[in-house]
């Protein structure tokens, strides 16, 4: 049977990607959702807005109840976990160490208990600068090598998920530099497309970042962008494969392009000739920035997922055209 069906847990449904997730599972008729995630003061609650679930729980509340009672909200057929803080640059090891590593810890016990579907948000920065490779198929996690807080949180828990002996009856999902609409709250944090619209909205050029490796010439480092509706499609595969697809799985393209590829394509959907400005990068970001990603996607591809993946022109045109000239969001 499918594992879509029933109730569905989306933690981080107000997020980009997750708000994305609750979109495809409204596509295919699903609304009975439980959304969690801290809302806080950003606008990200507006993602919600047009979107169809059957109830919202802060985060902290529901992890406190489910630990005291399990069953305090009810059974799931299918956790997706996509909560996390995502950011970078943060420097609190403390909060990331319980935010991204504990917090999946536990629900990923108490998913396995109920015998629900767990789906999570690994990360591609796992993989650090790409010198151990990027191979979703190599067992040896500890070969691994993050650059930064948030990359290394979130290896934390693939490691102990493979140390306790059920990282193959659960998916963790490595998502390569996942773009597209619903993203506006995540500052810094946002894709270049959606930078480089206001950028281009206020002064008609783009910023990109010199590079410090004399083996890329500026704006030629690469990187796997993935358009979020291909990224949900994805992940809700590999949920309704249940244990079938165990394990890690990268989510991307495929494919590598250079920024001034992706930019390029941004100025071409605004109808406009690239102007383009490189800056140095600051000195905070130098030894942590990937210059190269690319996934090897063929491990999801053997699950049987054979959906063509949305070219990157037309991944940003969709993208500048059909959602942030206008403002709106998934579902609107």
């Amino acid at each position: 049977m499918s594992s879509l069906h029933g109730r569905i847990l989306v933690t981080g449904g107000a997020g980009f990607i997750g708000s994305a997730l609750v979109w495809a599972l409204n596509q295919r008729g699903l609304t009975d959702i439980v959304v969690t995630d801290f809302l806080g003061s950003d606008e990200k609650w507006r993602n919600l807005v047009p979107l169809a679930f059957s109830d919202y729980v802060e985060a902290d509340v529901f992890r406190a109840r489910i630990a005291t009672q399990a069953s305090a909200f009810g059974a799931f057929s299918t956790v997706f976990h996509l909560g996390a803080c995502s950011a970078t640059t943060e420097r609190n090891a403390a909060y990331l160490a319980d935010n991204n590593f504990g917090y999946t810890r536990d629900l990923a016990a108490w998913s396995l208990a109920q015998s629900a579907r767990f789906v999570y948000a690994s990360s591609a920065a796992t993989y650090g600068d790409g010198a151990a490779g990027m191979d979703d198929r190599d067992l040896n996690l500890g070969r691994l090598r993050p650059l930064n807080l948030y990359g290394y949180s979130k290896h934390l828990f693939d490691l102990y998920a493979q140390r306790h002996g059920f990282l193959d009856q659960i998916a963790g999902v490595k998502y390569f530099n996942v773009f597209g609409p619903n993203e506006d709250h995540k500052g810094d944090m946002r894709s270049l497309v959606h930078k480089a619209f206001q950028q281009i909205q206020a002064t008609g050029r783009v910023q990109l970042f010199k590079s410090h490796k004399p083996e890329y010439r500026d704006g030629e480092q690469q990187r796997d962008f993935l358009y979020v509706k291909d990224a949900v499609e994805m992940t809700l595969h590999l949920a309704d494969r249940g244990r079938q697809a165990g394990g890690l799985f990268n989510l991307g393209s495929g494919e590598a392009n250079t920024w001034l590829t992706l930019a390029g394509a941004i100025f071409s959907a605004l109808g406009r000739e690239p102007a383009i400005e490189f800056v140095d990068m600051p000195e905070v970001l130098r030894g942590k920035y990937q210059y190269f990603t690319q996934a090897d996607v063929g491990k999801l591809q053997a699950t049987g997922y054979d959906r063509p993946g949305t070219p990157l022109a037309d991944a940003v045109r969709d993208y500048v055209q059909g959602y942030l000239v206008s403002g709106r969001r998934l579902g609107d």
